[in-house]
Formats: structure tokens, sequence, C-alpha cells
């Protein structure tokens, strides 16, 4: 299949002079997002779940350093363990409407780390030409053979850390509008 990246650059320019930053997409979209950044410096946050077992093992045999957790379920704990990665230097991956939606609603967690951790937020918007898409809350999409995967990467976001909770809540909106905007603008070039 082919993989197409869109505004790649600014996250390029950041490995370059190794920095780090949180990157995020959408739940039913993450397969292609999780295997661009395989064997890259990247921590991940991974539910609880049984599904997250089985993608928790994927992760790991891709590099990933793998925290488990959600706002479900140990959210306080796994978000001190990607802040502490993210601290270290990590890359961060979260699909910020996990573990069980609702589908496009962004949740805190990808903000939060940004926010602590003063490190810029990249949004990704997925889109697949061809695809498989299962029955599942986040309408998983599996990429058929010989079809085209489009990226499009978000500018670099930057939470400031003071931000009251009334102005982070506004930036989680802002987030999530403007992934829905990269979801869109990414089928354009299929």
């Amino acid at each position: 299949m082919k993989i197409v990246k869109i505004n790649e650059e600014p996250v390029l320019k950041l490995e370059e002079k190794n920095k780090n930053y949180v990157f995020a997409f959408w739940h039913g979209k993450m397969l292609i997002p999780w295997y661009i950044n395989r064997k890259k410096n990247f921590a991940a946050l991974v539910s609880r779940s049984k599904d997250g077992d089985i993608l928790a093992n994927l992760l790991r045999k891709w590099k990933y350093d793998v925290s488990r957790g959600s706002s479900h379920s140990g959210g306080k704990e796994a978000l001190d363990q990607i802040l502490s990665k993210a601290d270290s230097g990590r890359n961060i991956s979260i699909t910020p409407d996990g573990p069980t939606g609702p589908i496009y609603k962004m949740k805190a967690g990808a903000v939060i780390t940004a926010k602590k951790s003063q490190i810029p937020l990249v949004l990704c918007g997925v889109f697949n030409s061809r695809k498989y898409v299962l029955k599942s809350w986040d309408k998983f999409e599996i990429p058929k053979a010989f079809s085209k995967s489009v990226l499009v990467f978000s500018d670099l976001i930057y939470i400031d850390k003071d931000l009251s909770y009334e102005k982070t809540t506004n930036k989680i909106d802002e987030c999530e509008n403007r992934l829905i905007a990269l979801e869109k603008e990414a089928e354009k070039y299929c």
C-alpha cells in the first residue's frame, strides 16, 4: 500500500533536533499512525482491556515503550508514567477518543500531556482510500492491499502550562475540531 504524508516537515525538524512531541490520532484510524512511528523513540498509552493487550503486544514488537491505562482505568497512574517518559525525551502517542469513545470526541490526555510536559502536540488526520471497516464503536479501519493512506499532520501546537481549567477545556475542543478538519483534508488527497 502507499502511505502519503502531508505537512510532515515540522515533525521532521523536531526529530532532527532530538526534540520530542505528543502525537495524537483517532482510535479507529490508529493502524497506520502506529506503523509509521515503529522503531522510533515513542511511548504509547494503551488501555488495560483485552483489545489493549493485543495492541500493547504489537506495539512492543514495533519498539514502543508501552504504558497501560486510560481515562476509565488507571488514568492518573498512566498519565504520570507518560509524563515521566516525555520528561526523559520520548515522543508520546495517544488516541484521544479511546479506549471506548465516543468516536471523534477528544478526551483530555493529549492536551494535558503537552501542557504538563511543555512539548508540542501534533495532530494527525488519516484517510484510507480502500479499507475494511469493523462493526466496533470506533469503526476501526484496516486498509486493504494496494490502497492509499493519507496522513495530514497539524502544525505544532503549544499549550501554555499556566492555562486555566476553562481555557484548557476550550483548547481540547479546538484540538478536537482541528483533528476532525485534518481527517477531511486527508480525504481530499485520495
